[in-house]
């Protein structure tokens, strides 16, 4: 009976050291105090310029903590709060607070905005004019056809002198809400992906910083009119109500406001984006 004893201690010693053994194998403390999994997954849809690649820069910031970061590029602005809603993906990068609020009162989807990363003010460009001071009477001029970033659009004419807004205008305005057209504008609603397409078309056109950076414009030599630094429309890390807490998802807030993202945005851009934090 005492050899039995002895046997059986020894054989719990040895399971409890074999469990001890594998709970250290299976998790991974970050630095920032989020316990996450080895071998974690995480998607997050973006749009390919500046999101995407701000995005490949913070990939080996999760990989050392053991998060493999999947990017699926979208190129609208529907699209992936869609596919956010419906789990296909884990988080997006690619709006600002004032579009997302709008598509949740209109989709009734629940996401809620993680953090600001960066600012892309939007711009008033032309191939037809070097000054706004050319733009003739009767001018095309290319907008935003979502509902934020049309008011964001029209904002922009009014600052530029351009046209005036029903009391003062907002986030919300559409063409009906001008008051003052001197110059008798004529606006063409586009989706924003397509407008730097229209340029050849139009004499103005509204562009979203991350479409004129495809298009091989550069925002601080290209515009006419550009928003100044002090614009609220910070882009967001966006992500399913309830979900703010994921360990993973922490680790990815973390990394996209690390000091490394801010100086790449600096080095690439070179003020035609900005550091939101």
């Amino acid at each position: 009976m005492k050899k039995l004893h002895i046997f059986t201690l020894a054989a719990a010693t040895m399971l409890l050291s074999f469990s001890v053994l594998l709970s250290g194998c299976g998790s991974d403390k970050p630095t920032g105090g989020h316990e996450v999994s080895h071998n974690t997954k995480i998607t997050v849809g973006a749009t390919p310029v500046p999101h995407g690649e701000i995005l490949a820069q913070i990939k080996p910031l999760l990989a050392a903590k053991g998060i493999d970061l999947n990017v699926v590029e979208f190129t609208d602005y529907v699209k992936p709060n869609l596919a956010l809603n419906d789990k296909e993906i884990d988080a997006n990068f690619f709006q600002h607070q004032p579009y997302m609020d709008k598509f949740n009162a209109e989709h009734g989807t629940n996401l809620v905005a993680l953090c600001k990363v960066h600012i892309e003010p939007m711009g008033i460009y032309s191939k037809k004019i070097t000054s706004l001071d050319q733009l003739p009477d009767g001018a095309k001029v290319a907008i935003p056809n979502d509902p934020t970033n049309g008011g964001r659009a029209l904002l922009i004419l009014q600052k530029a002198g351009l046209i005036s807004l029903k009391d003062g205008g907002s986030i919300s305005s559409t063409v009906q809400d001008i008051v003052k057209n001197d110059k008798h504008l004529q606006f063409v609603e586009l989706e924003a992906a397509q407008i730097p397409r229209s340029l050849e078309d139009v004499d103005i056109a509204l562009i979203n910083t991350n479409f004129a950076l495809e298009a091989g414009l550069n925002p601080l030599k290209d515009a006419l009119f550009i928003e100044d630094k002090d614009s609220p429309y910070a882009n967001i890390l966006a992500v399913r109500a309830g979900d703010e807490n994921r360990p993973e998802i922490k680790e990815l807030q973390q990394a996209l406001q690390s000091p490394e993202v801010k100086k790449f945005i600096e080095d690439k851009y070179q003020g035609a984006i900005l550091a939101s934090f």
